[in-house]
C-alpha cells in the first residue's frame, strides 16, 4: 500500500536533467544564455506564476510564440499544472485562429509582439479569454492588448522551488488543431501518459540507431520545425531529457539560423523540405561545414533531388512519418546495416522508413486484411502505438472515423517492402500539403465557385520542387463568358488579405480548360486530371 505508482507525468521527464545536473546550455538567439539548474528554476517560476494568476486543472493556456525559451519552458510548466498547453497556429487565418482558441476554451494567451496584429483582429470575439501575457524579446510591451503583465517581469517573481502537484496520467496535456480536411480545423489532444511514452519511444528509437542517425548526450539541437506544430516532433522534450544543449532561432531567417549554426556547434535538426530548400540555397550557408549536420525530413516526403543535393554537402539526412495525430513520429528513415551506399542507400533516406520503438504499422486493404511486404501492392496505412491522439476534440464523427476498427486510420496509401521499409505513394484524400501546411482543395473550390466567370473548378495538388506540393487550378467558364485565369488568383489573393484561407493557399497556376474528368457517376475524376497534370 505504501509503493509509490510513480505517474507518468511530464514533470517525470525533468528528473533525469536535474540528477545529471547536465553541463550544456540552453540558448535563445544571440538574446539568452542559460543552464540547465537555471532552467528548471525558470520552469518552477512560470509555473508558480501562472498558479497565482489563478490558473487551475482543466485550464486551456495558450501560446502564440517563435521557437524559443519560452516556449520550451511553457511545454513543461503549463502541463505541469494540470492545465493544457494549446499550441496556436500564427499561419492560419484570422477566422481559423478565433476558431481554435474559442473552441479550445483558450482563458489564458501568451503572445509574441510579431503576432499582437493578428490577436488584436480577433481579441473582441474571445469571451473565454481573460489574461494575456507578453512575450517580448526586449522587455518592452506593445500597444493594443490588455495586456496582464510582461513574461520575464513575471517570472521574476516566481518561486524557483515550487512544487507541481501530481495528478491521473491520463490528465490532458496538450492540444492544437490540425487543418487536414475539410471545415474547421480539428482539435488533437495528447495525455500526460502519451508525451512521456513518445518520449520515451522516440529517444529509444534515435537512441538505438546503428550506422546513423544516433543521437547522444552530446548533441547539439536546433529545432528548425514551429513549436506550435506537434510539439516540434516531440524533439525539446527528448532534448531535455537527455540533458543536450538546445539552440532556438526565434523566427526563421537564414542569417541567423547560420550564425547560431556555426557559433554554437549544432548537431541536429529536424524541419520540412521547403525549410532545407532554403538553407542549402542561402548564401550564409555555402561556405559552411554541414558534415557534422543530422536532419530529419518530415511534414512531406523527402525528395530525392533534395536529399542528393544534401548527401553531397555531407549532410546525415533522412526521412522520418508521421501525422498531427500520432504526436508524431510513427516510424523513421534509419539505416539498416548492410545497406549499400548509393541507390539502396538514398530510397531508404528517401522512404517513410521503419516503426519506431512501441509503433505498430500496417498496409491494409479495404477490408483490413494485410497487404504483402513486397513493396509494390499498396494500402491505407493504419497504425497503432500507445501515444497516439484517442480522438478529435467535440468531433465524434471524425474521431470514429479515425479509429474505426480500432487502427488509427492515416488516410495515407503505401507499400510496405520485404525489408520492412514503408514508403506513401499516395493520399487517400485530396488534401494538398505545401511547404508542411495543409490546404483543402475544396474550400479552395468553394471560393472559386463564386467567381462570377467560373463554371466549373477542379483543385489538384501537383508536385514542386520547393514546397513539395503545390494546388494548380482547372476552371471551365461558364457559357458566353470569357474567363481570365488571373482574375481568379487575384480573386483568391483578396480572399487571403481578407482571412478567409491562408496566404500560402493561393495557387500560382491557374489554367482555363475545355472540360473536366469526371467519373461515372459524375463526380470529377481528380486521379486522372492529377496524371494529365502532373507536368
Amino acid at each position: 500500500m505504501s509503493a509509490y505508482a510513480y505517474p507518468l507525468l511530464i514533470k517525470q521527464l525533468l528528473t533525469t536533467p536535474i540528477q545529471q545536473a547536465s553541463p550544456a546550455e540552453i540558448v535563445y538567439r544571440d538574446l539568452r544564455r542559460f543552464s540547465y539548474p537555471e532552467l528548471i528554476a525558470r520552469i518552477a517560476r512560470l509555473g508558480s506564476r501562472l498558479a497565482g494568476l489563478g490558473v487551475a486543472p482543466g485550464d486551456r493556456v495558450a501560446v502564440l510564440d517563435w521557437d524559443s525559451h519560452r516556449y520550451l519552458e511553457c511545454y513543461f510548466a503549463i502541463p505541469m499544472l494540470g492545465a493544457a498547453l494549446m499550441t496556436a497556429n500564427p499561419r492560419l487565418s484570422p477566422e481559423q485562429l478565433h476558431y481554435t482558441l474559442d473552441h479550445c476554451g483558450a482563458r489564458v494567451l501568451l503572445v509574441h509582439p510579431d503576432f499582437v496584429p493578428l490577436v488584436r483582429e480577433i481579441r473582441a470575439k474571445l469571451p473565454q479569454l481573460r489574461l494575456i501575457i507578453g512575450l517580448p524579446d526586449d522587455g518592452k510591451l506593445p500597444p493594443g492588448l490588455d495586456f496582464a503583465g510582461e513574461y520575464e517581469a513575471l517570472l521574476e517573481g516566481g518561486d524557483p522551488a515550487y512544487t507541481f502537484p501530481e495528478f491521473d496520467e491520463n490528465t490532458t496535456a496538450t492540444t492544437f488543431y490540425t487543418t487536414g480536411t475539410t471545415g474547421h480545423p480539428k482539435g488533437v489532444h495528447f495525455s500526460h501518459r502519451q508525451i512521456v511514452l513518445h518520449t520515451l519511444a522516440a529517444m529509444a528509437t534515435l537512441f538505438l540507431a546503428s550506422r546513423q542517425g544516433r543521437l547522444s548526450r552530446e548533441t547539439v539541437y536546433m529545432p528548425l520545425t514551429p513549436m506550435f506544430h506537434v510539439h516540434a516532433w516531440g524533439f525539446p522534450y527528448i532534448a531535455t531529457v537527455a540533458g543536450m544543449k538546445q539552440v532556438y532561432p526565434g523566427r526563421y531567417a537564414p542569417p541567423v539560423i547560420a550564425a547560431l549554426f556555426e557559433r554554437e556547434g549544432v548537431t541536429y535538426s529536424h524541419c520540412v523540405p521547403t525549410i532545407l530548400h532554403m538553407l542549402l540555397n542561402a548564401p550564409e550557408f555555402a561556405a559552411l561545414d554541414l558534415s557534422r549536420w543530422q536532419v530529419i525530413i518530415g511534414g512531406s516526403a523527402l525528395p530525392r533531388g533534395l536529399a542528393e543535393a544534401a548527401l553531397a554537402r555531407g549532410i546525415d539526412v533522412y526521412a522520418g512519418y508521421g501525422m498531427s495525430e500520432t504526436c508524431p513520429v510513427l516510424s523513421l528513415a534509419q539505416l539498416k546495416p548492410g545497406i549499400a551506399l548509393g541507390e539502396a542507400e538514398v530510397r531508404a533516406r528517401t522512404s517513410a522508413g521503419l516503426p519506431a520503438v512501441l509503433a505498430q504499422i500496417r498496409v491494409v486493404d479495404e477490408d483490413m486484411h494485410d497487404l504483402p511486404h513486397d513493396g509494390s501492392q499498396a494500402g491505407e496505412v493504419v497504425a497503432r502505438a500507445p501515444y497516439l491522439t484517442q480522438s478529435y476534440v467535440g468531433n465524434e464523427d471524425a474521431s470514429a472515423a479515425l479509429w474505426r476498427g480500432g487502427w488509427l486510420h492515416t488516410g495515407d496509401i503505401g507499400t510496405i517492402a520485404e525489408d520492412g521499409y514503408l514508403r506513401i505513394t499516395d493520399r487517400a484524400k485530396d488534401v494538398i500539403k505545401t511547404g508542411g501546411e495543409w490546404v483543402s482543395s475544396l474550400d479552395l473550390e468553394d471560393l472559386i465557385s463564386r467567381h462570377p466567370d467560373v463554371g466549373e473548378v477542379a483543385v489538384i495538388g501537383v508536385p514542386d520542387a520547393k514546397w513539395g506540393e503545390r494546388p494548380l487550378v482547372l476552371v471551365v467558364a461558364k457559357p458566353g463568358r470569357a474567363l481570365d485565369p488571373e482574375s481568379v488568383r487575384q480573386f483568391l489573393a483578396e480572399e487571403a488579405e481578407r482571412g478567409a484561407i491562408p496566404r500560402y493557399a493561393v495557387p500560382e497556376r491557374i489554367v482555363a480548360v475545355e472540360s473536366l474528368d469526371k467519373t461515372s457517376v459524375g463526380k470529377l475524376d481528380k486521379k486522372r486530371l492529377r496524371a494529365r497534370f502532373a507536368g
